[in-house]
């Protein structure tokens, strides 16, 4: 575990994987073609703390949703990569758009889609119900399945490696 709050002390920028990482991988298609999505709600609220807290948020995700696009701008979350069947050109023109090293970036990912980025970057996460080898590449996996609170999870082990979590709490405390 020092290790991984190693690696997280450095992090400056989380991507997040949508289906399977911020959704429980469900896809709730209605007769009109519309797609739901269910988000959950300690999640975002984990996300806005930790951008608070001074680390940006991206999402890259190979399906394109208007769920995702809204729920996005409801969280302040401006790096937004839809309809991205290979992750890692997005991944490369945020991190060069942020000025960042690959050292300095967190994914979140699930399935072997994932791999790619998650072999890059400086913190390789995953959620308890990802696929065997999306886990055998992760450097942390969270207790929660995606969609259950996992986010809200990597925020606050962020927060807990940055010395930001107790101030990010303190207002609630009072």
């Amino acid at each position: 575990m020092q290790e991984t709050l190693n690696r997280a002390k450095q992090i400056r920028l989380v991507i997040f994987d949508v289906d399977g990482v911020l959704t429980d991988s469900s896809l709730y298609l209605g007769d009109d073609g519309q797609e739901y999505k269910a988000f959950n709600s300690k999640d975002g609220l984990g996300m806005k703390l930790l951008q608070k807290s001074g680390i940006e948020i991206g999402i890259i995700t190979g399906r394109t949703s208007n769920v995702v696009a809204l729920r996005m701008e409801s969280l302040g979350i401006e790096h937004v990569f839809q309809g991205q069947r290979h992750k890692v050109p997005a991944f490369e023109a945020l991190r060069d758009k942020l000025g960042l090293r690959n050292e300095q970036i967190a994914y979140v990912g699930d399935d072997v889609v994932d791999l790619p980025v998650m072999r890059q970057v400086g913190l390789a996460i995953t959620v308890q119900d990802a696929h065997q080898l999306a886990k055998a590449h992760a450097h942390w996996q969270t207790q929660a399945a995606g969609g259950h609170g996992a986010a809200r999870e990597i925020c606050e082990m962020l927060m807990a490696a940055q010395g930001t979590l107790e101030q990010a709490y303190e207002k609630y405390l009072r």
